[in-house]
């Protein structure tokens, strides 16, 4: 009989020092790959899910804006910079404000507030921004922003009540041509501030019993809103940002035909009395029925 065969030895197996060798090798060089490439991308940002703009910046979409308000958006240097021009100054007097105001100003223009007829003086704009009903950018020329809100009052046949002209407490005369406006105060809302410009504007002709809220019918469905630049005829020289919010409504009771009313005391709400007494204030607003063709969109 044979002796027995000695086992076999495969001296190509690898050890076991070997095997964990040759994974740390494996692992090492798949690391070092992915981080090659992922530096690789970073780098050039051809990847679209880590693509992200260096400078980000928001945008406001604003309803019906005018066309004018958009191109001098474009045109304008804020755009770049929205930070630029966004502070707003408060005044302690008439006199810092009117102080403040004339080396921003053309002098030939700041000059004829209050005398160039149907234009309002520098007690005026204090009182405005006072009230909180306009405010001042801290701009080369300074720009006058203001919230408005337009009632488009519809009579008999869809005509539409007009402000024809204003009567001025200085015996002057102003055309408007325009529909009800009024300026905003803080935090109030547009129904709101159309109620009470034609409680202020209208109130002379309507029953002084009768609550304002009970006539008024503001339809919600109308509203729009409109933003405007533009110099500021109230103002000469000064340029005007208007933010308007417009509205239809029905107020019951109006005279048919043309009227006037009476505006019983424009800034009777200021705390400075001394001030407003010099301000130029409306006296009258004088009112005709247009058709809608007629009014300017």
């Amino acid at each position: 009989m044979s002796p027995p065969l000695p086992p076999l030895k495969n001296s190509n197996l690898p050890t076991l020092p070997d095997i964990l060798l040759t994974a740390l090798s494996v692992c090492f060089f798949f690391t070092s790959s992915r981080f090659h490439n992922t530096a690789t991308t970073t780098t050039t940002s051809n990847c679209p899910f880590f693509s992200f703009p260096l400078n980000p910046r928001r945008f406001l979409k604003i309803p019906a804006m005018s066309q004018t308000y958009t191109s001098s958006l474009s045109s304008s240097s804020t755009t770049t910079n929205p930070n630029k021009n966004n502070r707003r100054h408060s005044f302690a007097s008439p006199q810092s404000l009117s102080e403040w105001l004339k080396p921003r100003l053309p002098s030939d223009s700041f000059a004829t507030w209050g005398v160039k007829p149907g234009t309002k003086n520098v007690h005026n704009l204090w009182l405005e921004l006072s009230q909180g009903e306009t405010s001042l950018d801290d701009s080369e020329p300074p720009v006058r922003t203001v919230q408005v809100v337009t009632v488009r009052v519809i009579g008999k046949d869809g005509k539409i009540l007009v402000e024809s002209h204003q009567e001025l407490s200085d015996g002057e005369v102003r055309e408007r041509g325009r529909p009800l406006s009024e300026k905003m105060k803080p935090n109030e809302d547009p129904e709101s501030a159309a109620v009470r410009g034609i409680k202020e504007e209208l109130g002379s002709v309507i029953d002084a019993e009768t609550e304002v809220c009970d006539i008024v019918t503001i339809d919600p469905n109308s509203y729009e809103m409109r933003v405007e630049e533009r110099n500021s005829g109230s103002y000469p020289g000064l340029p005007g940002c208007y933010v308007l919010h417009i509205l239809n409504a029905t107020v019951e009771g109006l005279p048919e035909g043309d009227f006037c009313t009476y505006e019983v005391d424009e800034y009777g709400d200021s705390d400075d009395k001394k001030v407003a007494h010099q301000a130029v204030s409306v006296k009258k607003h004088y009112w005709k029925w247009v058709s809608a063709d007629s009014i300017q969109p």
